[in-house]
């Protein structure tokens, strides 16, 4: 029941390469297969438009044009790739639904000037009939092998709970989170503006030393200001990790509270940070949580959708008049999770159930029953025992860092995969100068 919250950080085919903003050409009856990967075939219409549009793309950025031959290999090799992809979107039965389908539709029609499916079908299939048609499948296929990347290619990353907690102490977790410390800066420089490092060092290791014992900046500064030597203090307050530079939050995060930096070297003298304290940003993630149980009747080979529905109504009604909900739930729910427990899912969070589902959970009111409601996964009937208030501060923490380094990983494991099923696809080049090139 719950769905899967994956990272969108992957490199995807641009659309552009394979959709033309003009009429898509169909291919002739006398077409000539230029090469076979696994099941399916490349026609020589099909590397005439891609071999085109990387030209079109490396115009639009400016770039020069390798010659021909090259650029009709990078095509083929660009057209191999895709169709290996679809071959396993086929294969895992990865399809996207209609709502999210016609959403990437409708937002490619916008980015060609029309504002509604309807206009973009008559336009497109009044220049060809079908052309609608065509374009929505290569969308749907687009959709399909961004998917199956995702399933795919995650499943490759491991990142450990000791790696979230190493990723936490970094100046990078710090600042993700809204790490805040209450740090003194004092920066040493020569009031002749020429600074001599050798003399700012030995400055500079006279005001560690007085800051690792004292925290009156003012005090140092006065004290240790000399002709030639400028001290200058200042207390930073409780600050952001984000807010401040690179270089000195890396410095900040190895710190213990009470500690003094190392001297920190750069072109207007020498930096001395201190740290006095440390918290975690007062930003709490406080979230609603439910307690939820349900009932789930699903289809099959031999329960109809309208089958469904009437058990689901029969159930409904029992429990109207007063039939025990956890010993129905364990009867006749089709959820394995949950019907043991009574179809007790526990505390849920927003975000962790389908839409529909979510939606009758924020409207049913405690101990009430809702009415019977579809989902992608059946029919159901929930109640909601009881809703509270939880701060998942530390959970949002770690969710954030488990996505940080995923994204991170990414896009190397998913270049290991593409090479992979590259290497494992069946291809047999018909034309041989393809042939040639692509073995060089």
């Amino acid at each position: 029941m719950k769905k899967q919250q994956l990272t969108r950080l992957f490199k995807a085919t641009a659309l552009a390469l394979l959709i033309s903003s003009s009429v898509p050409a169909f291919a002739a009856t006398s077409d000539e297969v230029v090469a076979i990967v696994d099941n399916s075939a490349i026609l020589r219409s099909d590397l005439d438009q891609m071999t085109a549009e990387l030209a079109r793309q490396l115009q639009t950025q400016k770039q020069a044009l390798p010659p021909q031959q090259v650029l009709q290999q990078q095509a083929l090799e660009q057209i191999i790739l895709r169709q290996a992809q679809l071959e396993l979107v086929k294969r895992y039965g990865v399809k996207p639904n209609e709502t999210t389908l016609n959403a990437a539709v409708l937002k490619y029609a916008e980015q060609n000037g029309i504002n509604s499916l309807d206009a973009f079908q008559k336009r497109l299939d009044a220049q060809a009939p079908g052309t609608y048609e065509m374009v929505r499948t290569r969308i749907g296929q687009e959709l399909a092998i961004n998917q199956l990347r995702q399933q795919q290619v995650m499943s490759r990353i491991k990142i450990s709970d000791q790696d979230v907690a190493n990723f936490l102490k970094t100046p990078q977790g710090q600042a993700a989170i809204g790490s805040q410390a209450h740090i003194l800066h004092l920066r040493i420089s020569a009031t002749n503006n020429k600074n001599d490092m050798l003399n700012l060092r030995a400055a500079a290791d006279q005001v560690k030393q007085d800051l690792s014992q004292n925290n009156d900046i003012q005090a140092i500064s006065k004290k240790d200001s000399t002709a030639e030597i400028k001290v200058v203090g200042a207390d930073m307050g409780y600050r952001n990790l984000s807010d401040i530079p690179a270089e000195l939050a890396a410095r900040v995060t190895n710190l213990q509270i009470g500690q003094t930096s190392e001297l920190i070297p750069a072109q207007d003298g020498v930096h001395i940070l201190k740290l006095l304290d440390r918290k975690a940003s007062d930003q709490k993630a406080i979230v609603t949580q439910y307690h939820v149980r349900h009932i789930l009747i699903q289809t099959s080979e031999v329960i109809s959708l309208d089958q469904a529905k009437q058990k689901i109504d029969s159930i409904y009604k029992r429990l109207k008049v007063g039939e025990d909900f956890k010993t129905l739930a364990s009867v006749y729910s089709n959820d394995p999770g949950s019907a043991a427990n009574g179809g007790d899912l526990g505390w849920v969070n927003l975000g962790m159930m389908v839409p529909e589902f979510e939606e009758k959970m924020k409207s049913t009111p405690i101990g009430q029953l809702s009415e019977p409601f579809q989902t992608q996964y059946g029919w159901h009937i929930l109640q909601v025992l009881d809703t509270r208030q939880q701060d998942m501060t530390k959970e949002y923490q770690e969710r954030l860092a488990r996505q940080y380094l995923g994204e991170q990983q990414f896009n190397t494991e998913l270049d290991g995969w593409l090479r992979e099923i590259r290497a494992n696809a069946y291809v047999d080049i018909k034309d041989p100068s393809l042939n040639k090139k692509l073995n060089n």
